[in-house]
């Protein structure tokens, strides 16, 4: 069956198999009104679930492209409309805590759970502390853009434990000094 975007494919398969996802990157990122360009779509899920759905991906046009112990990135070669998809494995602990959190979008008509704004900085914390080559020029204008539009205190305490938790002080620092 042909869709006409990846958020209807990932949609139905969702819904078919039951398996909760959460969408993250540049499309969450848009939510909390920081707007930038994406090429692709990333979710939050657990690789467990992730091997469940990878067989309907594929059916669909989708191959792996790229993976590693907690991603994999999908790309269509069936079509050059269905935008490539990155997913992000968590532990199921992680995933409830997030989704329980979540706020529900829509997008191309097709309902899904956003992670708050806290939870979303943390990803990009985890992701810049963990790839700071890769991540650094991407993911902390990022959180930089979030706390100015979402006008979020950078110099409080609550602010600074969830830096501390889920990257560096040198990181912390970057994100202040951006500020």
């Amino acid at each position: 069956m042909d869709y006409p975007s990846v958020f209807h494919l990932v949609s139905d398969i969702s819904k078919k198999t039951g398996i909760s996802l959460v969408l993250i990157g540049g499309f969450a990122v848009n939510f909390y009104k920081y707007t930038r360009q994406t090429v692709d779509v990333d979710f939050l899920i657990r690789e467990q679930d992730f091997q469940k759905i990878l067989t309907l991906l594929e059916a669909a046009g989708y191959k792996v492209n790229y993976s590693q112990e907690a991603f994999a990135r999908l790309i269509c070669a069936k079509s050059s409309t269905l935008l490539d998809i990155d997913f992000m494995f968590v532990e199921e602990e992680t995933l409830a805590k997030i989704i329980k959190d979540s706020q529900e979008i829509s997008i191309a008509g097709c309902a899904f759970s956003v992670p708050s704004l806290e939870h979303l900085i943390a990803l990009k914390l985890h992701a810049v502390k963990y790839n700071l080559k890769l991540r650094l020029a991407k993911d902390i204008p990022d959180i930089i853009n979030l706390i100015r539009i979402n006008k979020l205190d950078a110099k409080s305490k609550k602010f600074k434990e969830l830096c501390l938790k889920y990257a560096t002080e040198e990181i912390y620092q970057k994100i202040l000094d951006g500020i």
